[in-house]
């Protein structure tokens, strides 16, 4: 192995890049341990076929949603890209989802678009294109919720259990106002002024504050998660 070839590699990388390969091989490493120790829940069927499900499905139907609200309010950039569309390889980032099948929540290839184009309010309109995918999200959770009163099989049963619970994480995490994820636009949007350098400085040190909120507060995302999920089962 050619040690000093992949040194020059990694020092290619920016330095989200390297945060974000450290992080991943934490997780791996952390997925195999969680596995070895703590049975076969991660390797579950009816998580697999959940997972698969919200990376084919979920995640595409997320990043559509972004691109519909765009398209809708005037901007033709995300059909321009390509991105107006529910095909998952268009929408597909491979750490997002490998982070998916890890801790339940990861991302897509965001959409993009531009303010400039749209018909209403620029505010107002990142507010709506914003909130769409995080919504999409919850909609499929409401809906899985929905059917699963009237599941008899328990495969079945404990598929649509992960299905909602991932798109009640995925809904809840996308909602938080770091960058990169949609809550982080949302309030952008709602701050007064120009706001432009906190927006530069937030979104220099995003990934660490996420992973920081990931790794050393995971409450703040499974805790309301919890709560909207019991919710959901109980109405």
């Amino acid at each position: 192995m050619n040690f000093g070839s992949l040194g020059q590699r990694w020092a290619t990388l920016t330095r989200n890049q390297q945060i974000a390969m450290i992080v991943v091989g934490v997780l791996l490493l952390y997925g195999l341990v969680a596995g070895a120790v703590g049975g076969s829940r991660l390797l579950s069927l009816p998580r697999l076929l959940a997972v698969a499900t919200i990376i084919f499905v979920a995640l595409p139907f997320h990043e559509f949603a972004h691109a519909a609200a765009a398209v809708a309010l005037g901007d033709e950039t995300p059909r321009r890209q390509g991105r107006y569309t529910l095909n998952p390889l268009v929408h597909i980032d491979v750490m997002g989802a490998f982070l998916i099948f890890l801790v339940g929540f990861g991302w897509a290839k965001p959409v993009q678009w531009n303010p400039r184009n749209i018909t209403i309010d620029r505010k107002l309109g990142s507010i709506i294109v914003s909130l769409a995918g995080p919504l999409s999200n919850l909609l499929l959770a409401v809906i899985a919720a929905f059917a699963i009163r009237f599941v008899q099989s328990e495969l079945v049963f404990n598929f649509l259990l992960f299905f909602i619970q991932i798109n009640v994480l995925l809904f809840v995490f996308n909602l938080i106002p770091i960058p990169p994820l949609d809550g982080s636009h949302v309030l952008f949007a709602l701050l007064p002024g120009d706001n432009f350098n906190l927006q530069m400085q937030l979104s220099r040190y995003g990934f660490l504050i996420l992973m920081a909120v990931v790794f050393l507060a995971p409450n703040v995302i499974r805790v309301p998660a919890n709560a909207i999920m019991q919710m959901l089962l109980n109405v």
